[in-house]
Parts: C-alpha cells; sequence; structure tokens
C-alpha cells in the first residue's frame, strides 16, 4: 500500500524530535526524584510502606501489554486495513480500529487505576503538601499520568478521523504509526518510574 512512501513522513521525524526533548523533561524529574530522595532518605521508609506494589504491577502490566494491542493496530494500518473482516470475538480477523479501541481501554484502565490509588494515598496522609516525597510521587506519576491521558486523545483523534474519511489513506496510517511513537514512549517512562517508585523502594 504505502510502498511508494520509502523515506520517513517529517511527521514522523518531527514527532521523533519532540519526544527526545519530553525524554530531557522526564529525565530532569528523576533527577529531581532522586536528588530529593538522597536528601531526605528518611521519608521513604515512611511513605513507601503505604504503596500497593501488587496493584501497581497489575496496572503496569496492563499499560505495557497497551503498547502491544497499539503495535497489532500499526501493523493493521500500514497493511491498510481499517476494520474488522470477522467476528469481533475473533482478534485475527481486527483491523487498526479494533486493536486502537482495545489500547484506549487499556490505557483508560491503567488512569482509573492511578487516580484509585492516589485517592487510596490521600487518604493515608501522603499528599503534595504533606512531605518532599508526596510532592516528587504526585508530580513524576501526575505529568506521565497527564501524558497517558494526552495519548489517550490521540487515539480518539485517530479512530475519529478512520470513522469520517471515506477511504484510509497514506496520512491516516502515518498518523497511526506516530501515536504508537507516543504511547510506546508514555510505556517506557512509566517502566522506569515504576521501577524507581515501587521497586526501589
Amino acid at each position: 500500500m504505502h510502498g511508494q512512501h520509502d523515506r520517513p513522513s517529517m511527521v514522523q521525524v518531527g514527532t521523533i524530535i519532540w519526544l527526545s526533548s519530553e525524554l530531557m523533561f522526564f529525565a530532569a524529574l528523576f533527577a529531581a526524584y532522586f536528588t530529593i530522595r538522597s536528601v531526605s532518605p528518611e521519608l521513604w521508609p515512611q511513605n513507601t510502606q503505604h504503596l500497593n506494589v501488587p496493584f501497581a504491577l497489575t496496572n503496569t502490566i496492563i499499560l505495557v501489554l497497551s503498547s502491544v494491542t497499539c503495535q497489532m493496530g500499526v501493523f493493521k494500518a500500514e497493511n491498510g486495513k481499517v476494520g474488522r473482516s470477522g467476528s469481533v470475538f475473533n482478534p485475527a480477523t481486527w483491523g487498526l480500529r479494533e486493536w486502537f479501541i482495545l489500547t484506549y481501554i487499556m490505557g483508560a484502565i491503567f488512569i482509573a487505576g492511578q487516580a484509585t490509588e492516589y485517592a487510596t494515598l490521600i487518604q493515608e496522609g501522603i499528599t503534595i503538601p504533606s512531605s518532599a516525597y508526596g510532592t516528587m510521587f504526585y508530580l513524576t506519576t501526575g505529568f506521565h499520568g497527564i501524558h497517558v491521558t494526552g495519548g489517550l486523545i490521540a487515539f480518539l483523534l485517530v479512530l475519529g478521523r478512520t470513522y469520517v474519511a471515506r477511504r484510509f489513506t497514506y496520512e491516516q496510517a502515518v498518523s497511526a504509526i506516530v501515536v504508537s511513537y507516543y504511547w510506546h514512549f508514555v510505556d517506557v517512562v512509566w517502566i522506569g518510574l515504576f521501577a524507581s517508585i515501587y521497586i526501589i523502594k
């Protein structure tokens, strides 16, 4: 379908450059987290005991698996397959839409899980003004949550275009690929955050 487009799209190149700047932003957050942890080490044992690691791990697995479903959607987009050709219960026949809808649902579950965790921690007295730990916990995970929400909006835009357009175009395929770059990025960042916050306690 896209054999004539051998060179990368400027949109793809621009997205990669933008994600590089986002990487620097999160690198600064990681640096701030570990710097504050080094100067206030006593805060971490007091607060990390309230973290529900199994719950966070489950939420993490859901987000990581959503990267797989997202990439499946990209493969379908590259082949020009927009919608399913068989039963909705047969993933082998799914197109871009079905895989991206599933990815959206999994991402929404992750955000709901994060909101649930926030509510629990706030009830236990861990808030932004409560301590430097609380500030850094909500700052790092909160900014990541905002990025995930941005990705969910992007999925809706890509899906909306597939329903509005009369035919699936190369530009729509590029949009799906670009969104996948972003989604894989936020997944990788979360793996780093999960390791830093929940494992290296």
